[in-house]
């Protein structure tokens, strides 16, 4: 066990750097946006939202390396992409380098949400396999956490150049993660379906389950396979079931309206009526509700289950949602608006944030994971970019479409939390304490 958790933790450090990259912007955001005095569509088409079309493009091709190079290759290139990213950001002269070494960060975000939740939920068994693979989400949290952190610190840190440093910091523990991943073994999985390689199977297997369980539990893992099934499509009648679910849990995620909060809380906040420096601290604030909620997530997933904790969180996400709406159409107090945003934040992080990765990594067949996780998380990022990227329409002080009306797209975000309640309800399964093999039974072999 304590191998499996310090592979899962190792691995799971993707997280953190993708939830560093995604959210650092935050702080960087009005000064990027003065300094090379772009237009609200060039800003929240490239400064803002290219990471998140990077994102896009990586979890959409993140599949054929995560199959084909194995789940450890890709996730050490992944550190690459991330170390290139920081440096490249830093030292970028105009909007449209920084937008291209924006992209390459995203690249690396999208390939990690597909390759680490899949790592995780391979090299783990089914009753820990939700906590373990929830690191991955604690690690984005505490990451975005960071981000906050340290954009704070390295405000008026170096004038003008503040923002340089905001985004140059993340080369560091891009590099010490890229060091680090190098030591884990390859998935048992992995390598008995795509290399072949029992006896490697086999080594990492017997840690995991210890010696005698091993030789059946790879037995298990085989008896699915097939070798003409090795190429087989994702998109066919008998794998709809959980195209569906996958689709449907990585579209409510950003229904929610969590990114337009996230990516951009101090600019929101100081509309608010909190100044520049403080809404800039209270996004700390945020981000340690963040993470608080998240560890109970992580505590609670294999306790409460899937399900449970997305129907908590939608009861939480439609109150909040709607508070926040009321704050801002009755223009209330700053505080109360906060509160309600943080409220918001541990509704997401107990429900969504703590179970989409794990819920992603476990409903896909063995032969199919790598490109039905691309799948997922491909749904995911598209519209996280969408929602990113038309969001300085909403608050822009010079452009917004509904600057004086924000309120709506609570409210929105709110009525969206009430359909994703009645899918947890109706047709959300619930995976906990079932094994990978054992799930597919029930969600793709009843399904043919």
């Amino acid at each position: 066990m304590k191998e499996i958790t310090k592979w899962s933790i190792t691995v799971a450090l993707a997280g953190f750097l993708f939830g560093f990259d995604t959210v650092v912007i935050s702080g960087a955001n009005q000064p990027i946006q003065q300094l090379w005095e772009t237009s609200p569509l060039f800003h929240g088409t490239f400064i803002m939202s290219m990471a998140l079309w990077g994102t896009v493009i990586g979890s959409l091709l993140g599949g054929i390396p995560t199959k084909k190079l194995g789940r450890k290759k890709t996730l050490f290139w992944i550190g690459i992409l991330f170390f290139i990213s920081a440096i490249g950001c830093a030292f970028a002269q105009d909007p449209y380098l920084f937008s291209f070494f924006r992209l390459i960060g995203g690249i690396g975000v999208g390939v990690s949400s597909v390759a680490a939740p899949i790592y995780i939920s391979e090299i783990t068994a089914a009753n820990n396999r939700g906590k373990l693979t929830a690191l991955y989400q604690f690690c984005i949290v505490f990451g975005i956490l960071i981000a906050f952190v340290s954009n704070w610190l390295l405000k008026d840190f170096d004038g003008a150049n503040d923002w340089r440093w905001m985004l140059g910091v993340e080369a560091i523990p891009a590099l010490l993660y890229t060091f680090m991943v190098m030591k884990v073994p390859n998935s048992p999985r992995w390598l008995a379906l795509q290399k072949k390689d029992d006896t490697g199977a086999l080594s990492v297997l017997s840690i995991i389950y210890g010696e005698k369980e091993a030789t059946s539990k790879l037995a298990e893992i085989k008896t699915d396979f097939n070798p003409s099934e090795t190429r087989e499509k994702l998109f066919q009648k008998k794998y709809s079931r959980v195209l569906w679910l996958g689709f449907l849990i990585a579209l409510f995620n950003q229904l929610s309206g969590i990114n337009f909060v996230l990516y951009y809380a101090p600019q929101i906040l100081e509309q608010a009526g909190l100044g520049g420096a403080e809404s800039l601290f209270n996004s700390i604030a945020i981000g340690i509700v963040n993470l608080v909620f998240t560890l109970l997530g992580v505590r609670l997933i294999d306790k409460l289950g899937r399900r449970q904790l997305i129907i908590i969180g939608s009861v939480g996400y439609i109150v909040s949602l709607a508070m926040v709406g009321i704050c801002f159409q009755m223009n209330l107090s700053p505080t109360l608006l906060l509160t309600f945003i943080c409220l918001f934040v541990a509704s997401h992080a107990i429900g969504q944030g703590a179970v989409i990765w794990v819920f992603l990594s476990e409903i896909y067949p063995n032969r199919v994971r790598a490109f039905g996780q691309s799948w997922g998380t491909s749904t995911h990022w598209v519209f996280a970019a969408i929602i990113t990227l038309i969001t300085p329409f909403f608050i822009d002080e010079t452009a917004g479409i509904m600057r004086d009306n924000l309120w709506n797209i609570y409210y929105f975000f709110a009525a969206m939390m009430v359909l994703q309640l009645i899918w947890a309800f109706t047709k959300m399964p619930e995976t906990k304490g079932v094994s990978l093999e054992q799930l597919e039974k029930e969600l793709v072999d009843s399904n043919e």
